[in-house]
């Protein structure tokens, strides 16, 4: 299974934190990542957004439909994104566009085994992989890229 960790892309300050917009820099690395994402995401990918504006406005730039889930919006627990998602048993790759800290936690969980609070940056990504070799499960980390690295 792949599991690509999106964090959305830069956005505005403000109140309510749900209907918070991207800036103008934020629909750049919205873009740039998405371009990056269409020429090596698996046509049959799940996406899942979180609920927020941001989020869904990071995801529209992928021009696929994606699905909408409160499990993926903020504060959800690292259980429950990866509840959703199928991890690691699932048999497609799954993109989830979401928030911080929980993003984080889980790059952490699946790299490392702890829910420590690692930074993804805003717009970036972060590519995960579970495989078998030699009966033993593992996670590989196979591209962590943010939108000016591209």
């Amino acid at each position: 299974m792949d599991l690509i960790l999106w964090r959305h892309a830069e956005a505005e300050d403000g109140f309510p934190d749900q209907d918070r917009k991207l800036t103008g820099k934020g629909e750049k690395q919205a873009e740039k990542m998405a371009a990056w994402l269409k020429t090596h995401l698996p046509e049959n990918a799940r996406i899942l957004v979180s609920p927020t504006v941001r989020t869904r406005q990071t995801a529209a730039a992928l021009t696929r439909e994606g699905t909408v889930v409160k499990e993926v919006g903020p504060g959800t627990s690292v259980a429950a994104l990866l509840g959703i998602t199928g991890w690691p048993d699932g048999k497609e790759a799954v993109v989830v566009v979401g928030h911080q800290p929980t993003l984080g936690q889980v790059a952490a969980y699946l790299l490392s085994d702890t829910q420590e609070n690692w930074n993804i940056k805003k717009g970036a990504i972060w590519w995960f992989s579970n495989r078998t070799r030699l009966g033993e499960t593992q996670t590989v980390l196979r591209a962590a890229l943010s939108p000016e690295f591209l």
